[in-house]
């Protein structure tokens, strides 16, 4: 194979941990999904200060994990849930189709196949996993499910608090669920990656009859290298966006919640895309030297951005559509009103 050389940016850009776009390229998924909601969306959400924080939390749980504490890397959201390697939970005995929408149910069920199946993964080096994370696959699908049920308890006592609570009640409300959906874009943009599905997720691993690429520079050039190198912009991306329409929420027969089946879907149709991705590579479109005028790798990447800004738009607007009225807080709130009259 001829030796890769790249320009001093793109050995900068690949020393970094690997991680699902660079912050310009979350924040763009996060500015998508905005432009992507529908006119009776909750207006305040447009109010330019909030949809910069809605951009600006784009990037958090990335800076969550600077932190060199090791502890910190299991805790929710800081390194696990930004991705789930699917090929491994067939490897374990397990259905990615079928797998529990709850988190422990699942641990537990992954834990005890990848103890019968062991020769199925790679042996773990103790001295190269001090976080103790690498015998997970990654909890990605389980991470936007949790944060799609904190948006939509935040809805649903937004509501409440519009109607009986104070101005700063429904400022903070309001607050919370800036925070909120700025956050959880992070992992929904994650996932629109396909390199964030995969084993393959840092240049191929196993059997490889096809000499894909197995660099492992691949998932940070992806991710920030050529997109900056291409001059990828939220104008050359934000025509394509179309209004958001809600999720479809089946109830499910083996009593899954029917909003973890979509996450789980979208992760499963993004790695759909992974040895596409590794043929484009292998065909020489990414190459830093033709990023600015490769259409065709321009175009996936541009694809995937949109594909990540609408799926969270529909995740916003199934949260607000979906949240129910809060009566504890309704209770509260009443029997607060009915204290304080005189």
């Amino acid at each position: 194979m001829m030796k890769r050389t790249f320009p001093l940016f793109t050995l900068l850009v690949l020393t970094v941990s690997v991680r699902a776009w660079d912050y310009e390229g979350h924040r763009m998924v996060n500015q998508l999904a905005l432009a992507a909601l529908p006119a009776d969306f909750p207006a305040f959400v447009r109010e330019p200060a909030n949809a910069d924080r809605i951009a600006f939390l784009a990037g958090e749980p990335d800076r969550w994990r600077n932190v060199p504490d090791g502890v910190i890397k299991q805790s929710g959201g800081s390194w696990t849930d930004h991705f789930c390697d699917l090929e491994q939970l067939p490897n374990a005995g397990l259905d990615p189709a079928k797998v529990p929408s709850f988190r422990f149910d699942f641990i537990l069920q992954f834990a005890a196949g990848r103890a019968t199946h062991l020769d199925k993964f790679p042996i773990i080096d103790p001295t190269k996993d001090t976080d103790h994370t690498a015998e997970w696959p990654g909890f990605a699908p389980w991470a936007i499910t949790e944060y799609y049920q904190r948006l939509k308890s935040g809805f649903a006592y937004l509501k409440v608090l519009e109607e009986l609570g104070t101005p700063d009640e429904v400022a903070n409300a309001r607050a919370n669920l800036v925070y909120v959906m700025g956050v959880m874009g992070h992992y929904v943009g994650d996932c629109a990656q396909p390199l964030h599905t995969t084993v393959h997720h840092n240049g191929w691993v196993g059997a490889n009859p096809n000499g894909y690429t197995t660099w492992q520079g691949f998932h940070s050039w992806i991710d920030g290298g050529f997109v900056a190198k291409a001059g990828i912009k939220l104008a050359d991306v934000a025509p394509g966006i179309v209004p958001a329409q809600p999720l479809v929420l089946v109830k499910q027969a083996d009593g899954r919640d029917p909003f973890f089946v979509q996450a789980m879907n979208y992760l499963i149709e993004q790695n759909k895309l992974v040895e596409p991705l590794y043929a484009l590579e292998k065909k020489g479109i990414f190459k830093a030297e033709v990023a600015a005028t490769s259409t065709e790798a321009q175009d996936f990447i541009k694809a995937r951005f949109r594909t990540g800004g609408q799926m969270l738009a529909s995740i916003w607007v199934t949260a607000w559509k979906n949240a129910e009225d809060d009566k504890f807080l309704r209770a509260s709130l009443i029997k607060r009103a009915t204290k304080n009259t005189p």
